[in-house]
């Protein structure tokens, strides 16, 4: 893991230096053109340097966009990000908290207006420009600190309306009698940003998860909410009871969100850095699957390790990084790929297809996972079909009033005892081709 706090633009300025940050050199439009560009050069970070809508602005997108950029920027391997996702979500830290003097997002400070940033409006049937990686964080007088993804449809210079769930983010809403103060921060590390989207009790503070995942700084605005000192913009804000029609938006699923009657956010003082960077996270896109399903993994890796030997989860991306999953086990009892079944509709409720395999399959290679359904299942005796379950808004295919779906687990583990057929794949003599060309 990393030992020194590296921020959003350092990450930036590393994969600029490295090349592998697409710079675009002319000007964009924020209004589909920018959206279109981050979709076409899906999975490779982009570095927008002139925004025709807002001369002088800066956009980067798809930054963390594969589990690759993200291992990157922990200084792990891609095969330890679960590992690390677990141990700092067991064992929260405190961030070092510095003075507004020696915090970038406080270097430049003046009135919110939402307007003149550089907000893209994403696709054509949206509602409007949409804040997409904004993290709202709120302040409970006895629960601490939550933080929170809710993305916001813009409606003026000073107001927009979130999508809020009935979650953490809620309760805290409640608890205050129906509004809240809170902070909004753009363009802030991964490390926070996987921390915000994980899912744990109410009452734990994000931050802190964010800080034993990797070194995190501070910095208190005057609202009393600790942001991240390095990023890239920070916002006061008030959650009303006003209400607004929120949407048309495309979800995590590439299809369009519903519309619904959402609360108002009203942005008081604005807070960025000298020359700031505007994240755009393109929705559906493969940074928002990261951001929303990579946080799902050690909650399933720590529900199947309670009933077999769990050595990997992976949330697809065929599955929108949300419905589906493939968990590997080390098989020691027959029934160890069934139990790891139900456990992983337990550590994910939206869960809707699972697939279980044995520790010598690739879990990121869709065609090795295919293998093992192919070679090591028999549908009438492996498959558990269960009907009339809770299942995601996100889903197109779910009941739309209740959520209400089927979901399937296939357990494609070879049998422990073969009866005479051999279930391992075959191996080969590892030789440089190079040689013989």
């Amino acid at each position: 893991m990393r030992g020194a706090p590296l921020s959003f633009r350092d990450f930036l300025a590393k994969l600029k230096k490295e090349g592998r940050l697409v710079r675009l050199r002319k000007p964009v439009s924020l209004k589909l053109e920018l959206a279109g560009v981050l979709h076409e050069l899906d999975g490779k970070p982009v570095y927008a340097e002139s925004i025709k809508e807002a001369p002088g602005a800066r956009v980067a997108g798809n930054v963390f966009s594969t589990k690759e950029l993200v291992a990157d920027y922990l200084g792990v391997e891609k095969e330890k990000l679960i590992p690390a996702l677990v141990r700092a979500i067991n064992t929260p830290s405190k961030p070092l908290q510095v003075k507004p003097d020696d915090a970038p997002v406080m270097e430049v400070q003046k009135q919110a207006d939402l307007l003149s940033l550089p907000i893209p409006f994403h696709a054509p049937k949206d509602g409007g420009a949409y804040l997409s990686s904004a993290v709202v964080i709120a302040k409970d007088r006895e629960l601490g600190q939550n933080c929170s993804f809710h993305r916001m449809m813009v409606l003026d210079s000073k107001r927009a309306v979130a999508r809020i769930l009935q979650r953490h983010l809620d309760a805290f809403i409640n608890r205050a009698g129906g509004e809240l103060d809170v902070a909004v921060v753009v363009g802030a590390p991964i490390n926070f940003l996987l921390a915000a989207a994980c899912s744990v009790e109410l009452g734990v503070d994000e931050m802190q998860i964010a800080n034993s995942l990797a070194p995190l700084r501070a910095v208190r605005l005057p609202n009393g909410i600790l942001v991240p000192a390095d990023a890239e913009f920070a916002f006061e804000a008030r959650i009303t009871r006003k209400m607004h029609d929120e949407g048309p938006f495309v979800d995590l699923t590439e299809t369009y969100d519903v519309v619904r009657s959402q609360r108002v956010v009203e942005f008081g003082r604005a807070y960025h850095r000298r020359k700031p960077i505007w994240h755009a996270l393109l929705p559906g896109g493969l940074e928002h699957k990261i951001l929303m399903g990579m946080p799902r993994e050690p909650t399933i890796y720590n529900e199947v390790s309670k009933v077999a030997h769990c050595t990997g989860v992976n949330i697809t991306p065929g599955g929108c990084c949300w419905l589906h999953a493939v968990v590997s086990i080390r098989k020691k009892r027959e029934d160890d790929g069934r139990k790891a079944i139900e456990a992983a509709f337990a550590g994910h409720r939206s869960l809707k297809h699972v697939v279980v395999v044995d520790e010598d399959i690739d879990i990121y290679d869709p065609a090795s996972v295919e293998w093992a359904i192919a070679t090591r299942v028999q549908a009438d005796r492996d498959v558990v079909i269960l009907a009339n379950q809770k299942g995601s808004s996100l889903d197109p295919s779910a009941d739309p009033h209740t959520c209400a779906t089927a979901k399937m687990g296939i357990d494609a583990t070879k049998p422990l005892v073969a009866g005479g057929k051999d279930f391992t794949k075959a191996e080969w003599k590892r030789v440089d081709v190079r040689k013989y060309l």
